[in-house]
């Protein structure tokens, strides 16, 4: 793996912040976003990996600079996604436009960011009693199975549910099957313009989902497909001339 990236894990923070749930200290004592980072350090232990905050860093920790020296942004949001400012939005989609990967988690299938670049309105179904969540992979040729165990199995977790709202996705490479019945997409990738896009969806804030081995994996084959560090950056020229070809000179 190429331990040259540079990574950068965004939370909203609001979750801790109000200690809801009470647990979620003891489950994550440095935020879900440091316990992403460090699950994705044990992978690229030279990898420069960094973190942001909503509610805490300037311009949400994501302003134009420090994008453009992002390869990937690894993106949890839940309770605050009016919070993200439309000018944060229309950075990181520009830039995603322009190549730097996106790996979206969990409750981020609402952030803005997400439902611009797919267009839909990326509703699920959910249920949160703790149930059993199987991951299955269905398809292992894709570089981010590479190693994953069919099935993960998350002991307690959050369902989610279909109808999934998305567009009809690159790839389908994990479908989740849940105690009750119900089936999940719960890995695919999207492509919009030069950027690579990964939507995974276990890690509810409630159970120590980021602390299991086996999404860490996951995390860490995300990285390395969506980042493509030799990629030339640019974001697509966008025009509406006036006149169009047709037009009489």
């Amino acid at each position: 793996m190429n331990d040259k990236l540079r990574i950068r894990v965004w939370n909203e923070g609001v979750h801790e912040a109000l200690n809801e749930p009470s647990h979620i200290g003891e489950i994550y004592p440095d935020g879900i976003h440091g316990a992403i980072a460090a699950g994705l350090r044990s992978y690229y232990p030279d990898a420069e990996i960094t973190t942001a905050v909503l509610a805490t860093d300037d311009e949400h920790g994501l302003d134009e600079d420090i994008l453009a020296d992002t390869d990937v942004l690894l993106w949890w949001g839940h309770m605050a996604h009016a919070e993200v400012s439309e000018a944060v939005v229309e950075r990181v989609h520009r830039h995603v436009l322009g190549g730097m990967g996106l790996i979206v988690l969990h409750s981020g299938h609402f952030a803005k960011v997400f439902t611009r670049l797919l267009g839909t309105s990326c509703s699920l179904a959910w249920r949160n009693e703790g149930e059993r969540e199987l991951v299955w992979t269905v398809k292992p040729s894709h570089p981010i199975a590479e190693g994953v165990d069919s099935p993960i199995v998350i002991p307690e977790q959050e369902m989610y549910g279909e109808l999934f709202d998305i567009p009809d996705p690159d790839d389908l490479i994990f479908i989740s099957s849940f105690a009750g019945g119900e089936v999940f997409r719960s890995g695919v990738t999207f492509t919009r313009g030069k950027g690579r896009i990964f939507y995974f969806s276990p890690g509810d804030q409630e159970y120590p989902v980021y602390h299991h081995p086996q999404i860490q994996r996951v995390l860490a084959n995300g990285v390395r497909w969506a980042a493509q560090p030799e990629l030339h950056r640019s974001v697509p020229a966008v025009s509406n001339p006036a006149r169009g070809w047709f037009d009489e000179a």
